[in-house]
Parts: structure tokens; sequence; C-alpha cells
């Protein structure tokens, strides 16, 4: 039993390698679940064994290089007793940094980004992602809906607003790196670039 559980997930694990590499080769839209069978050397009822569909399948794929909600939400928390708009801080810097450490993800957000169109086959997946860029923002913006942090905010500068700001620099810079890393260097720069938009909406953003 424990073999045959341990071959099923190496099975799993081939098969979202397969469908990294063809989306990436290829786009999401141009790939079809019999490439990514054949590429993973499985039959195509081995592929739906694992997955409901291709959009089942992309978004597990998303899911390796993202925080579970329950993470992100503690992590966004500022629970360690520190500054709570630090650990946002740090927690941005962190994924930006991530993006030049671990090839797999600068593979899978190349792809989100770049790869993928969301046809109706992916509609699902698209709600997913739409789900977790939202609890995002709503996490950000309930910490700085927090009396400490609110108070520290530029004048005109909302929660909402903030949440926002900093969500857009996020996208765009995973969006520009993932284009062109000769753009900056996430692990020289990825600092100062987030402290920028901080310095214009915390009043007394000092690290």
């Amino acid at each position: 039993m424990r073999r045959t559980k341990e071959q099923a997930e190496q099975t799993r694990a081939e098969i979202l390698a397969a469908a990294e590499n063809l989306f990436l080769e290829q786009g999401v839209a141009h790939t079809s679940l019999e490439h990514i069978a054949r590429q993973a050397g499985v039959t195509r009822g081995a592929v739906y064994w694992h997955f409901a569909n291709k959009a089942d399948l992309f978004n597990a794929l998303l899911n390796q290089v993202r925080l579970p909600p329950e993470q992100l939400a503690e992590r966004l928390a500022g629970c360690d007793g520190g500054d709570p708009l630090l650990s946002l801080r740090n927690l941005i810097i962190e994924a930006i940094e991530n993006l030049a450490r671990d090839q797999q993800r600068r593979r899978i957000f190349t792809i989100l980004l770049h790869r993928c169109e969301f046809t109706e086959e992916l509609r699902e997946a698209e709600r997913q992602h739409g789900d977790f860029v939202n609890l995002f923002i709503g996490l950000v913006e309930k910490l700085l809906s927090r009396p400490a942090c609110q108070a520290r905010l530029q004048p005109g500068v909302t929660p909402r607003l903030g949440a926002r700001a900093l969500h857009a620099q996020v996208v765009g810079l995973f969006t520009d790196w993932t284009r062109d890393p000769a753009l900056f260097d996430p692990l020289q720069e990825a600092g100062g670039l987030i402290d920028a938009v901080l310095r214009g909406l915390i009043r007394d953003w000092r690290v």
C-alpha cells in the first residue's frame, strides 16, 4: 500500500513537471492534457486520475509556489510582536527575492504572467487565482486598518488604497522581472523598490 501511494505521488509530480515544461514552451492554451500525458510518459487516464481537468492541474501548479492561505494570513498578521508593517515588507521582499533563488518559482510565474490566456477551459483556475489575489489584498487592507497602522498612513492614503498600491507594485515587479531579468536584481534591489512605495504610504517609514 505504501509503495502504491508513493508511486501515485511520483506520477503526480511527473505530470506537474511535464505540464510546467510544456506550458512554458508553448503556452497554456496550446497545451492539451494529451500533450502532458505523452510528455510525462503516462496515459491520459492517469492524468485524469490526479486532476479533474486542465484548470485543476494549472491551479495545482500555482499552489506549488504560493503560500497556503493559512500561512499567508499568519505571516501578514504580524504576530511575532514586532512591527506588523515591517512583517509585511519582509514578506513581500522575500517573495521577490525567491524569484531569483528558486528556478521553479520563476518558471511558474513566467507561465502565469506571460504564457497564460484565461480561456473558458481555465475559468475555474482564473477564479481560484483571483480568490488568492483578493485574499492577499484583503489581508493587507485589514493590517493597514489597525488603528496603530492607520495612524501612520500618509494624508489621503486609506487602507484600501494602500493595499492596492502595494499589490500593484508586487505584480509589476514580478511581471517585469520574469519578462526581463536585467531590469533589476531581486537580491540587491527588492528592499529599495518596496521601501520607495512604503515611504509614499507610511509617513514615518524607516527600516
